[in-house]
Parts: structure tokens; C-alpha cells; sequence
């Protein structure tokens, strides 16, 4: 997978849907998700030259300094930690295996948990990546690799929207108590946009 061209096209989809994100936030955050998150894509767009022949790990790292100082709001720390993370587990690895992947995507989910004190079921970001990663690991033995990608990209849909109907614990959403039902949780979409993003071009490999 070439990495430079998944960043590309993960930046266009934000950009596409900066104020989508930015309205559901609107509802039951701060109104900024989809603005702050473009900002440090926005970033990492201009720094892509300086990221062209990095290997992984100097990559995923320099993604993750670029969002923790770049985006504001409990996004960039927590997109921020978790992109750290699966960076620590890429050293000394340039060609990467479903299993390497496995690894990395567990290391991203505690970094998140850690991060937002925050598990499954408390309308997160976590609600969309752990069941995609619970999929990845389930179906990783599959030789299709297109099957296991139209799967991983539908788990991520289907926790995306089990958050609709969550009480928000986490964040400012939590203010909301019983209100924040009925909403869908900004970060667990945008979430969502990025898995589908890396599925589709997986799946035109």
C-alpha cells in the first residue's frame, strides 16, 4: 500500500466532509470537529514532500505530531495518541502484513482508550474502530482481500450507527445526558470516513 497516496486521499475525504462533521458536533459538542480536523490535515497536506520517503514509523509518528499540534479539541490528542502508537509498533518494518496491521490497529485502539478514559458503548470514536478491528482479525486469514476490506468498511458503518441511539458519556456530549440520544457521534463518523477511506483503496488493489 503506498501510504502517501492513502494520506492523499484520507485529506480529500475530510475536506469533503468538513461541515457534515462540523454539524453533527454543532448538535453535541463544540461546532469545530470537521473545522479542526481539516486544519491538521490541511497540515499534513503541506508537508508532504518532507514526508515522501520516510519509512513507517518516522511517518505514522510525524502524522501524529502534525495532528496533536495542529488540531484542536479532544480529536487531535486522541487521533494524535493513536496514530503514535501504531507507529511505535512499525519499526524495523517497511513492508507490512495483515498481521502487522493487527498489531498496530490493537496499539491505536489503547492508545485511544487511554487517552479519552473511554471503552465500547459510550458513543466514541471507539464504537467505529473496534468492531472494524474485531472484523480485520476475524477475517484475516481470508485470501480475498477485497471481502475482508467490504466487511472491515461495513462493521465501521454499523458502529458508526449504533452511536445514534448511545447516552454520550464521554466529552462534551456528555452535558447532553439523555439529549445526546438520537444524534451520531462526530468523531465515531469521521472515524468511519477514514476506515472506508483505506477499505475502498484496499479494495481496488
Amino acid at each position: 500500500m503506498d501510504m502517501i497516496v492513502l494520506i492523499k486521499e484520507i485529506i480529500e475525504t475530510i475536506e469533503k466532509n468538513e461541515n457534515y462533521l462540523t454539524e453533527l458536533d454543532r448538535v453535541i459538542g463544540d461546532s469545530d470537529h470537521g473545522t479542526n480536523l481539516l486544519r491538521g490535515f490541511n497540515k499534513i497536506k503541506e508537508e508532504l514532500p518532507n514526508l515522501t520517503g520516510l519509512n513507517n514509523a518516522e511517518l505514522f509518528n510525524k502524522i501524529a505530531m502534525l495532528l496533536i499540534s495542529n488540531v484542536g479539541g479532544a480529536s487531535g490528542a486522541l487521533y494524535g495518541t493513536g496514530i503514535l502508537r501504531m507507529g511505535n509498533t512499525m519499526k524495523d518494518k517497511s513492508d507490512l502484513k495483515i498481521e502487522d496491521w493487527i498489531l498496530a490497529l490493537d496499539a491505536m485502539i489503547e492508545g485511544i482508550k487511554m487517552r479519552g478514559k473511554s471503552n465500547l458503548e459510550e458513543k466514541t470514536m471507539l464504537d467505529t474502530i473496534i468492531p472494524a478491528v474485531e472484523t480485520l482479525k476475524a477475517n484475516k486469514d481470508d485470501k480475498d482481500i477485497k471481502e475482508i476490506a467490504l466487511k472491515v468498511s461495513k462493521s465501521a458503518e454499523d458502529g458508526m450507527n449504533s452511536t445514534k441511539n448511545m447516552v454520550a458519556t464521554k466529552g462534551r456530549a456528555s452535558y447532553l445526558g439523555e439529549r445526546s440520544i438520537g444524534h451520531l457521534d462526530p468523531g465515531a463518523v469521521s472515524s468511519y470516513l477514514i476506515i472506508k477511506t483505506v477499505c475502498d483503496i484496499v479494495g481496488r488493489k
